[in-house]
């Protein structure tokens, strides 16, 4: 192993003050764009990182963005961030990930590491969180962005839509296609708050119309197409009547689906389905299901555009509401 290297080594082989390669390093303005550019490719050469912590305490803040999510098990969230990376690219800023399971105790200390490194900007899936994490957020040093739901009381800045109204529209939508006999099935239910506001959203709209669900699956796993299979298989088992089931994500009503081609069930004839999130999954299949857009990528976007629009944290809250796009598809 060859010694550790240091920034005074980087200056010596640029042939420049350590304190201008420290400030070519930072991207500061007075230095010259080819001594930058000189003192970079060095760094690259030699596989020099930077000591971010020493430049924390100088300037109290580092390049990073902080991003809590929930999940990295489906495409869900990974757009939030391909979105967000998309944003900062031209930055200096740079997204650092946190995954929290759903938990609110592991969201809680996720989010104090999190902001114990003084991030430029944070980015939390969600407006639920303790009591614990939310004082944290709102007295963060820095912009704090909650993303995906605006049903609730934001910390301060927020970009979503509301999954309330999303569940609302995709219960008119069934209604006006004629189906009665409905029902649902949800995965990581009361968990995941987003999917129990369109739960709740779909079924007050079903009964301003007179119209109950007749089965209904709150599965506390994680969703996947095997268990969108499963969970089919169990609901027309126990209520072969069913006309329509309404999922709470894309990838178990692609599983309903492999379960009605293994079975030779006719969609829609025979049972109708919807799901949430237009996920990218579905543009393999042979048949075009319904589904909610939530506009994931466009969310991270505004996101990142926030942070960087508003690095004074004593700026207003700007609350983003975006409109959820459905498409009836041809299983409705």
């Amino acid at each position: 192993m060859g010694k550790k290297l240091l920034l005074k080594d980087i200056a010596k082989l640029a042939g420049v003050s350590e304190m201008t390669a420290s400030r070519a390093m930072r991207g500061a303005q007075d230095v010259s764009a080819a001594t930058r550019l000189k003192v970079e490719q060095i760094a690259r050469d030699v596989g020099y990182v930077p000591n971010r912590i020493a430049g924390a305490l100088a300037s109290k803040t580092v390049n990073l963005v902080g991003v809590v999510v929930p999940s990295l098990n489906s495409s869900v969230f990974p757009e939030v961030l391909s979105g967000i990376s998309s944003t900062l690219k031209t930055t200096a800023l740079k997204p650092v990930i946190g995954v929290t399971g759903y938990d609110l105790l592991e969201e809680e200390e996720v989010i104090r590491e999190m902001l114990s490194w003084r991030p430029t900007g944070v980015v939390v899936a969600g407006l639920e969180h303790n009591e614990a994490a939310r004082k944290m957020l709102a007295n963060a040093d820095c912009p704090v962005v909650e993303v995906m739901d605006v049903d609730g009381d934001p910390v301060k800045h927020c970009v979503g839509i509301s999954h309330l109204e999303a569940g609302r529209e995709m219960a008119q939508t069934i209604l006006k296609s004629g189906y009665r006999k409905i029902g649902f099935v949800g995965t990581k239910m009361p968990q995941d708050f987003r999917a129990e506001k369109r739960f709740k959203g779909f079924v007050e709209a079903l009964g301003e119309t007179g119209v109950s669900l007749i089965d209904q699956e709150l599965y506390s796993g994680v969703s996947s197409i095997e268990t969108g299979n499963m969970l089919t298989e169990m609901l027309l088992k126990r209520t072969p009547e069913l006309e329509c089931i309404y999922f709470s994500s894309d990838v178990l009503s692609v599983g309903a689906y492999m379960h009605c081609l293994s079975k030779g069930i006719s969609v829609p004839d025979d049972l109708a389905l919807a799901g949430f999130n237009n996920l990218e999954l579905l543009r393999g299949l042979p048949l075009k299901l319904a589904t909610t857009d939530a506009h994931r990528y466009m969310i991270g976007q505004k996101a990142a555009e926030i942070i960087l629009a508003n690095q004074d944290t004593n700026s207003l809250a700007q609350v983003m509401t975006l409109q959820p796009q459905l498409t009836t598809g041809q299983s409705l």
